[in-house]
């Protein structure tokens, strides 16, 4: 075997990880993707017999990579995060386990987290991510984000106590995470209103996002409270009658395929037995990207 192919084979070894540190740095399966290979193209204009530890080398040239990303990102956005943000979810079928899906499902990655990982400053993302979520110490995050490792610690604890505040708590049993959105959908669809706002949490939050091309219609939008939600919800489970329950990123959601294509995505966090938070991607765009394989429509 050619060094190159050698080369490739031991890159290849590491992808999974790397695009789990880009996902949760990024919040994109495609930006990722994107990360990944600019790591590998870094890689081949360096000499890998300089390099101790690829894996570690690899990591933190992915988290360069998508921390300029994220600089560019905030760069171009002129308004804060629009609170109808909605990242890209991970689908997997209940029945069926990818090991590059399981990477990026394990250390419960779950959408709720990662909205909260895009209202951080870029430098304190990076932190975050490397060193809660993939173990790497702080003296070799510290010339990424070109500061002493103290003070790159810093940036990873503020990060640390701004998730710990804005993340909600979620229900980890599978099996008491779909008796939830059983009884969530058997209302929503059986137009029992009483029944569907029993389900909700008071201040159940649902963010709706339908994309960039028509963010700020009716389809867009962010609600707060149970009785809102539920009015919401229930023209939201006219166009989901055929929804099929799979893992999105970390615990259960719905997600509506017709002939093929998923029309919308939907995943909850749940918390003693209600819903506490929901979010629905609906961007055309987005979603015309995700893998639903193996989903019945």
């Amino acid at each position: 075997m050619s060094d190159e192919n050698l080369l490739a084979q031991r890159f290849e070894e590491h992808r999974p990880r790397l695009k789990s540190v880009a996902y949760r740095m990024l919040g994109s399966s495609a930006e990722a993707e994107d990360a990944v290979q600019e790591a590998w193209l870094k890689l081949g204009r360096t000499d890998a017999d300089d390099i101790d530890n690829l894996g570690g080398w690899l990591t933190t040239v992915t988290g360069r990579v998508c921390l300029d990303m994220l600089r560019s990102r905030t760069a171009r956005r002129e308004q804060p995060m629009d609170e109808t943000f909605v990242p890209d979810p991970v689908i997997r079928p209940l029945t069926h386990i990818d090991p590059e899906q399981q990477a990026l499902h394990t250390d419960s990655v779950g959408v709720a987290l990662l909205v909260v990982l895009e209202t951080l400053e870029p430098d304190e993302r990076l932190a975050f991510v490397l060193h809660d979520m993939f173990a790497v110490p702080f003296d070799d995050i510290a010339p990424v984000v070109e500061r002493s490792a103290a003070a790159t610690r810093q940036l990873a604890s503020r990060a640390r106590r701004r998730v710990k505040d804005a993340t909600p708590s979620s229900e980890p049993d599978a099996g008491r995470q779909k008796q939830v959105l059983d009884a969530f959908m058997a209302a929503a669809r059986g137009g029992d209103f009483e029944a569907l706002v029993a389900v909700l949490h008071p201040d159940v939050v649902l963010r709706a996002d339908a994309g960039a091309l028509v963010r700020g219609a009716s389809a867009s939008k962010r609600l707060q409270g149970a009785k809102t939600v539920a009015e919401s919800a229930m023209m939201f489970a006219r166009y989901t009658a055929a929804a099929t329950v799979a893992w999105v990123n970390d615990s259960l959601g719905l997600v509506s395929v017709v002939d093929g294509r998923p029309h919308s995505v939907m995943s909850v966090t749940i918390t003693d037995g209600r819903i506490t938070g929901m979010y629905i991607l609906a961007d055309p765009e987005r979603l015309d990207r995700l893998d639903v394989s193996g989903l019945d429509g």
